[in-house]
């Protein structure tokens, strides 16, 4: 039985989709059936259109949009969302928050989950974002993987680039003209296998 990995994302600009697309390719390759979905958009049309990302987001508004019962049936989930202050969007917490039915009969126990952030800098707030995840995790009694640093693309520093041990990210730049790096991106696809290779093991 192939394990069923969820990739979940949040994209504004379409840097968090680069990154969710790598993560659900890596967990592919390493042999999970993988399901890709996205939180609602919950910023009015007007704003966006004022905000530039109107015609970003129509490079991913095929994907379907996910609801609390999509956490459901999945042996991983890896969340990829941008940072908003150190912390989740308010799309990504709207959705957690209805998931109190899921926690309350441990439909989560034992299973895998990872988190991939982006920040506009370097010192934005991804690892904090990605503890505020593992948090959720935890309370929904599920393993934690990171990315651990046999993935050695986030050791260097001879250029920009993100990656946490408490898991793969991307850095946009604080004008969002920065896309995710070969790099970070090779860093969420060996997240993603990682993820997928741990929940294998824990479906035996």
């Amino acid at each position: 039985m192939k394990p069923v990995i969820k990739v979940f994302f949040y994209s504004t600009y379409g840097h968090m989709y680069a990154m969710a697309k790598s993560a659900a390719e890596g967990a592919e390759k390493a042999g999970a059936e993988v399901v890709v979905k996205r939180f609602p958009e919950t910023i009015p049309q007007d704003v966006l259109t004022q905000m530039g990302a109107v015609e970003a987001q129509k490079q991913f508004a095929h994907v379907p949009e996910l609801g609390p019962q999509d956490f459901e049936g999945a042996d991983g989930i890896i969340l990829v969302t941008a940072s908003r202050y150190s912390n989740i969007p308010g799309q990504v917490a709207n959705i957690l928050d209805q998931t109190g039915g899921i926690w309350a009969n441990q439909k989560l126990k034992g299973k895998v989950g990872g988190a991939i952030v982006g920040t506009a800098t370097q010192h934005g707030g991804q690892e904090g974002t990605a503890l505020t995840i593992h948090r959720y995790f935890l309370h929904q009694g599920m393993v934690v993987a990171g990315l651990p640093y046999t993935y050695q693309g986030q050791s260097g520093v001879d250029e920009i680039r993100g990656g946490s041990p408490y898991g793969a990210t991307t850095i946009a730049g604080g004008d969002g003209g920065r896309m995710p790096s070969e790099d970070e991106l090779a860093g969420a696809a060996y997240h993603g296998a990682y993820i997928a290779e741990i929940a294998a093991k824990l479906t035996r």
